[in-house]
């Protein structure tokens, strides 16, 4: 028997439909731990599924930092202008703000990292793979690993969420689109601190 107090349980946990949730439950047994899992499944597939359709509405997100000195714009797509308007769908991209401003990405995603910052960072990295005085047949496997951990800090998409260290943006992205039911992309975002010559901008959809 599922009951509608462990029904609502779930729905408060996951942020999932009542059916989503009921049925959830149902093929878990009334498992509440299980239930979560296999609703978080059933949401990355769908979400994968949707993350190949237009989203050409949406809207920009302007972030200002207290204090004035550091400002963030980020665009944010989806499918529908009504989505875009809702207050969740708002709150999302403020987050992805916020986010920019604390953690200065270089772009949205790795392939969209000037190439030119790219070889000059394997270049840094070999040469310190070889001063290691490491074997040679693992000083690769080191500034691979080194690369990887480059792009972790500095491509957006893979960097950890500020608001919750256990998820990356990717992460947070795929569960805004089971979320929304909408396809949801970072556009492009800007990003501006006060002294500096130049900021930081990205044009390429994720």
């Amino acid at each position: 028997m599922i009951t509608a107090s462990a029904v609502k349980e779930l729905r408060e946990r996951t942020g999932a439909g009542m059916m989503d949730c009921k049925n959830a439950l149902v093929k878990a047994d009334g498992d509440m731990e299980k239930a979560i899992d296999n609703l978080r499944k059933a949401g990355i597939a769908k979400a994968e599924k949707k993350s190949g359709r237009s989203a050409n509405d949406g809207l920009i997100m302007p972030y200002i930092h207290p204090g004035s000195k550091l400002g963030v714009m980020v665009e944010v797509n989806c499918e529908t202008d009504f989505v875009a308007r809702t207050e969740k769908f708002q709150t999302f991209a403020k987050d992805i703000a916020m986010h920019i401003a604390a953690s200065n990405p270089l772009a949205v995603k790795r392939e969209d990292i000037d190439n030119s910052i790219v070889e000059k960072e394997k270049e840094i990295f070999a040469e310190q793979a070889k001063l290691s005085g490491k074997p040679d047949h693992i000083l690769e496997k080191i500034a691979t690993g080194r690369m990887e951990k480059f792009f972790g800090e500095n491509a957006l998409m893979e960097q950890t969420f500020v608001k919750d260290s256990d998820k990356t943006i990717k992460d947070v992205l795929t569960s805004a689109i089971s979320s929304f039911g909408e396809n949801i992309s970072i556009a492009r975002f800007s990003r501006f601190e006060l002294g500096e010559t130049g900021a930081n901008s990205e044009s390429q959809k994720s």
